[in-house]
């Protein structure tokens, strides 16, 4: 039996089930200043909300370019990686549990493809996940009391460094030991520039473009909040639906239109399927590249302090207060939106053409160099 009083959502119900409190009503966002000071002082990012980002209609612009642009190749990583979840798993009892909130519209497009192509219904849930906090455990022994023999699939939209994954780890080894509900820890993404995953579609930092905004490509969710004023021992992790964004939002439309490429990407997906690996071993290499950024720009080395690949430079950009940001090239259009956002926020871009990752932020701690 799943709770009730979750947060409400504009995905349609057959989509996902986000198994986190609704705060609405109680909670309120702080103002970048304040979050910043509250982090820097030692209280934990998902103690406080960052007010959402409003994007200017150029901005809004060119992530509806880049939807059109990307959306063909999109639904062939989505395709790639649904399969390879299956061949992975040796069974169609199969339920997705996507980390929220930006593994939740990845979640959606493969349970769709799941749905449309392969002709099985998998169940959809996002639970939160939290740096150095953990994953919510009781949002994950409610899903496994639903479903007590499946093989729970986590899904998240793309690695940066692997924290993550390590804290999935972490989670997955502590309650097969405590509690033996037979999890796993094979994360599926589309994007795994970290090489920190073992299914993935491509270990290309590529732009998804879901990162580029917040809320209103998310069903209209928040970031998950764990704040003992609002969160109790016995609540799942808690989040805030944005109903007054309602008439701005894109969460459907970005999923529809990805949806409707997958019957023209099918073949393409079958083939590579079985002609490439369906695992790969994780390597770190991502993280090898942020300790050697962390020496060069900053004293003292605190590695949550950098956050690469464009997805992650994205999101520092649109919640945090960036000192820096770093690319490989001014011209790929995978970081144009960045660029768009580093002007806007006044931040400035420094291009170093032997980057590892297309672009990386560097979040401000008072000891950079």
């Amino acid at each position: 039996m799943i709770a009730t009083g979750l947060v409400k959502t504009s995905y349609p119900k057959e989509d996902i089930t986000f198994l986190l409190k609704d705060v609405s009503e109680v909670f309120t966002e702080s103002t970048l200043e304040e979050r910043e000071k509250a982090v820097q002082t030692g209280a934990h990012y998902a103690e406080r909300l960052p007010m959402e980002y409003r994007p200017s209609d150029e901005y809004t612009k060119l992530y509806h370019e880049t939807v059109v642009k990307t959306k063909e190749q999109l639904a062939y990583l989505v395709g790639l990686v649904t399969q390879r979840i299956f061949m992975n798993a040796g069974t169609d009892d199969v339920v997705l549990v996507s980390l929220a909130r930006a593994g939740s519209p990845i979640g959606i497009l493969i349970r769709r493809y799941a749905e449309k192509i392969l002709n099985m219904k998998w169940p959809h849930y996002s639970v939160s996940i939290l740096r150095d906090k953990g994953i919510d455990e009781k949002a994950i022994d409610s899903i496994r009391a639903a479903h007590p023999t499946s093989r729970i699939q986590f899904v998240d939209g793309w690695t940066g460094k692997g924290a993550i994954q390590k804290e999935l780890t972490k989670a997955v080894n502590h309650l097969n030991k405590t509690k033996n509900l037979n999890l796993h820890d094979d994360m599926a993404v589309l994007a795994d520039p970290g090489a920190c995953a073992v299914l993935f579609g491509t270990r290309e930092d590529f732009l998804i473009p879901s990162a580029c905004l917040n809320a209103t490509v998310s069903g209209l969710v928040s970031r998950t909040i764990l704040n003992k004023l609002y969160i109790g021992e016995d609540d799942f992790h808690g989040a805030k639906f944005y109903g007054e964004l309602l008439e701005e939002d894109l969460s459907n439309d970005f999923v529809d239109q990805i949806t409707d490429c997958f019957k023209g990407t099918q073949e393409r997906v079958e083939k590579d399927a079985v002609s490439t690996p369906v695992t790969a071993k994780r390597t770190w290499q991502g993280m090898k590249e942020v300790e050697e950024i962390g020496q060069q720009m900053y004293r003292e080395t605190d590695y949550h302090l950098i956050k690469p690949g464009v997805g992650e430079t994205t999101r520092v950009l649109l919640r945090r207060s960036p000192w820096k940001v770093l690319v490989n090239s001014l011209d790929n259009p995978d970081v144009h939106h960045i660029l768009m956002l580093a002007k806007e926020k006044d931040v400035p871009v420094e291009v170093i053409p032997d980057l590892f990752y297309r672009a990386i932020g560097l979040i401000r701690s008072g000891k950079e160099i």
